[in-house]
């Protein structure tokens, strides 16, 4: 994977979605379950596609689907219900087949509940196989690509 950049030079503000702890996503514990910042990251990854104009239906049409090959979640401080936080997306482009998504949970204090990173791909749905270049395609498929850290060329 060495075409994944490492840095967050090339990644777009960061966009974000706010989300509220609900009571039945916690454990015996009382905090968040950690399968649930998955769920929270992928949400604010599909808001994020959408606020740029793409909708999962125009990527199912064009027979392309964003795929995660990698996660990294960072756990800082715990969540509990109630707790309102906002879950923050930007993508960060590299010159290969993967990009990486860098994510943050974060409360409404300022504190960091954890840090998502991904490693992702754009897979053609016929042949299976990552695309060679997800950022034309996102760019093609965006009204907005600067949301996506993209220029509109």
């Amino acid at each position: 994977m060495a075409d994944v950049p490492r840095t967050a030079a090339d990644a777009a503000q960061p966009f974000a979605v706010p989300v509220t702890v609900r009571g039945y996503e916690t454990d015996t514990q009382g905090h968040l379950n950690q399968s649930v910042y998955l769920q929270y990251a992928e949400h604010a990854r599909w808001s994020l596609l959408q606020a740029s104009g793409i909708r999962q239906s125009t990527l199912v049409d064009r027979r392309v689907g964003p795929v995660t090959v990698e996660t990294t979640i960072r756990y800082r401080r715990e969540l509990r219900a109630g707790d309102e936080v906002e879950v923050s997306c930007a993508f960060v482009w590299g010159e290969g087949r993967t990009f990486r998504i860098e994510q943050t949970v974060r409360k409404t204090d300022g504190t960091v509940a954890a840090e998502v990173s991904a490693v992702c791909g754009l897979l053609d749905l016929t042949t299976r196989k990552l695309l060679t270049d997800p950022r034309q395609t996102f760019r093609e498929l965006a009204s907005d690509p600067t949301l996506l850290g993209l220029t509109a060329d």
